[in-house]
């Protein structure tokens, strides 16, 4: 069956579907990732984004329950050049095709993702529409142009639990509240291996309900972006700073850098990958991180009076990809806090307990 991929500025890329049958609009965004096809499409931050995987051959090594980064898959459509044909793992359960299916996700493979992504680098992320019943690009046109004008993005409101959640760990580890944005199941694990007691809040759970709760710390997950709740919980999160250890993590880290009274801007192509270079900058040592986000923190507005640092910048355009506040106790990190190895933590989770403890001291 043939399909299509429009869009906003009228590029039309031709190939044959690769999923259910369907008709899906979305961000366009493209992921330079090598690996960890599932664990993308499973990241609730990349709710109602048509992902775009740029290696050219996805599915080789099949999928697992396991890989699951949370509940379901939560993109809007798939995009990629080649499906693999056959799949080799010992872990796998099921392959690509039945993986697609099974979630109801509408896919298109046969794409030339090389120009593609040339497109997308030179232009800049946009709306797009993925379909295998409508072909007709003026019709297709006119319904991102309706999509664009009325909808309202309410994605936090669909991925966040919605009552509070005990996932219990050692009774005399810290007690960690997270703001459930789109909180990844790799994470918890990494926490939980840390011995923390976790307690997963609504995204609209108030500041009262929290210290209520008497946490000894609070993670602000990552999420989507550019979502109608963002201003709410900032709010919330303003009010806590001071008292209380609080670590943003990706979306989380623009919340917290909202809420002292920063600005974000949309970057033309954003960052979505597992291979992006941090450092320092009062170093020469640098980091490769995983990264999933389209805004970052606007350098302008901010407050040294907060004692606000910047601790780590992206090497290739100099982003701000990390800050730290002592006296707010406060760490945002925009990368993903990925673990190095089976049974490993991040650093940035192992520093943020010993903010912790600190401060329970």
């Amino acid at each position: 069956m043939k399909a299509v991929l429009v869009l906003e500025d009228g590029s039309v890329f031709q190939g044959i579907s690769a999923g259910v049958p369907g008709e899906q609009i979305g961000e366009v965004v493209l992921n330079t990732a090598v690996v960890g096809y599932q664990e993308i499409m499973t990241d609730p931050a990349n709710a109602g984004r048509i992902l775009v995987l740029t290696y050219p051959l996805i599915g080789n090594y099949g999928t697992a329950k396991q890989f699951n980064e949370s509940g379901k898959s939560w993109i809007s459509a798939l995009v990629i050049k080649e499906p693999s044909r056959m799949c080799s793992n010992w872990q796998a359960d099921d392959n690509l095709g039945a993986f697609l299916k099974k979630e109801e996700l509408v896919a298109i493979s046969e794409v030339d993702t090389r120009t593609l992504a040339v497109k997308i680098r030179d232009c800049g992320e946009m709306l797009g529409i993925v379909s295998s019943k409508e072909m007709k690009k003026s019709i297709l046109l006119k319904k991102l142009k309706d999509h664009k004008r009325k909808n309202k993005k309410h994605s936090i409101e669909d991925v966040s639990v919605k009552r509070i959640k005990q996932i219990k760990g050692n009774s005399s580890g810290p007690r960690v509240a997270i703001m459930d944005l789109g909180i990844l199941n790799s994470f918890i694990e990494q926490l939980k291996g840390l011995e923390c007691n976790l307690t997963l809040l609504p995204y609209n759970t108030g500041a009262d309900r929290i210290l209520g709760l008497k946490p000894n710390g609070l993670i602000i997950s990552g999420g989507p972006e550019e979502d109608e709740a963002i201003s709410g919980i900032a709010d919330v999160v303003h009010e806590l700073l001071g008292k209380i250890p609080i670590l943003g993590i990706s979306t989380g880290a623009q919340i917290a850098y909202l809420a002292l009274g920063g600005k974000l801007k949309r970057m033309k192509i954003g960052h979505h990958g597992l291979n992006y270079p941090v450092k320092s900058p009062h170093s020469y040592k640098g980091n490769i991180t995983v990264q999933n986000h389209s805004y970052v923190m606007d350098e302008c507005p901010m407050k040294a009076e907060d004692g606000i640092r910047i601790t780590l910048r992206n090497v290739n355009d100099d982003s701000i990809e990390e800050i730290e506040s002592t006296p707010l106790r406060l760490i945002g990190c925009q990368y993903y806090p990925a673990a190095s190895g089976t049974g490993e933590a991040n650093e940035v989770f192992t520093r943020f307990l010993e903010m912790v403890k600190n401060a329970k001291a």
